[in-house]
């Protein structure tokens, strides 16, 4: 049995810790944030937060909190030493004595699965569904163009996910994204007979530059130096403009769609340079907003033992969960 075998056996997720309460255990799980802090009484003690695919957890260390505090950095990847326990209404691990209750892993001596989701639809599957809704576009223009842009992105977009934490945050999730708003897409567009073809184009394309935004690494999805620098807006628009070059899309269709890019988030306050100006940047806007709101609510009702989740804060609220 080699280590990633091992590791998948003998090593809890943070969704199977309150199965183990007050057991001794190890985990595997991923530095997210970190914090010295100094009790009443002058001690020392260091707060952690730990995550792996399933969730996260807060840990605290009372006995190696300054040394523990020196060797690890945020993003690393841990095996640490303790106990889950219910405090504050809460779960978390409390660090054992030992003084190494917390080492840091490099690649290879953990498994990347644990820190890696994947879509539950497959990737190639998904992918000949976008190129039969590509091969749908009644217009020769932009159909030749999504045609020349996914053929060349085809590798990347099986891989490509939709965020870091939250909607579509894993391994296939932009395709899936991308194909649920587009699809949606395509019956609003219908139902108020605005332009069908560019509404579903602009679709499929509104989030592309996360391709770049996002980089997949065994120890999670992080987001690129780009992707930090530029973000995924301004990212699309360079890519289509980059494959505008070199195809026969008219300078029309070419604003068009790079207005629907620019403008999806809705509003300037969420990151989009102008508001939605046409029906279909309007209708990609409400849709593709709708499909992470969703999307996200069903990931926590389905990860939430109980009537409710706890709050999120990226949807701003908690979820009723009874019933379903």
């Amino acid at each position: 049995m080699n280590l990633g075998d091992k590791l998948k056996v003998f090593m809890p997720l943070v969704e199977d810790m309150d199965k183990m309460l007050n057991k001794d255990i190890e985990a595997v799980l991923k530095l997210e944030s970190k914090r010295l802090q100094t009790a009443k009484d002058g001690k020392k003690f260091l707060l952690m937060t730990l995550s792996d695919r399933t969730g996260s957890v807060r840990a605290i260390d009372w006995y190696n909190a300054e040394k523990n505090d020196s060797e690890i950095n945020e993003g690393n990847i841990l095996m640490v030493k303790g106990k889950p326990v219910i405090f504050d209404g809460r779960l978390q691990i409390n660090i054992s004595k030992d003084e190494d209750s917390v080492r840091v892993l490099k690649e290879g001596e953990f498994d990347p699965e644990r820190f890696i989701r994947k879509s539950r639809r497959d990737p190639e599957e998904m992918f000949r569904d976008l190129m039969k809704m590509v091969e749908s576009i009644g217009d020769g223009e932009l159909r030749d163009f999504l045609k020349t842009v996914f053929r060349s992105l085809r590798d990347d977009l099986l891989m490509a996910p939709a965020a870091v934490k939250h909607h579509h945050a894993y391994i296939g999730g932009l395709l899936e994204h991308s194909l649920n708003v587009a699809r949606m897409v395509e019956f609003v567009s219908k139902t108020y007979g605005v332009n069908r073809d560019l509404a579903v184009a602009g679709a499929l394309l509104h989030d592309i530059g996360k391709i770049r935004e996002y980089v997949v690494k065994p120890s999670g999805i992080e987001v690129s130096t780009e992707g930090e620098l530029k973000g995924h807006i301004v990212i699309g628009v360079e890519m289509v403009r980059s494959f505008a070059r070199k195809s026969k899309l008219s300078k029309t269709k070419l604003l068009e769609l790079e207005h629907i890019i620019i403008s999806h988030h809705g509003q300037m306050e969420l990151g989009s340079p102008v508001i939605p100006k046409t029906p279909e940047a309007l209708i990609v806007h409400f849709v593709e907003n709708m499909d992470s709101k969703v999307s996200k609510m069903l990931e926590i009702i389905q990860e939430t033992d109980g009537d409710w989740s706890e709050y999120d804060r990226s949807l701003g609220r908690r979820v009723y969960v009874s019933g379903r």
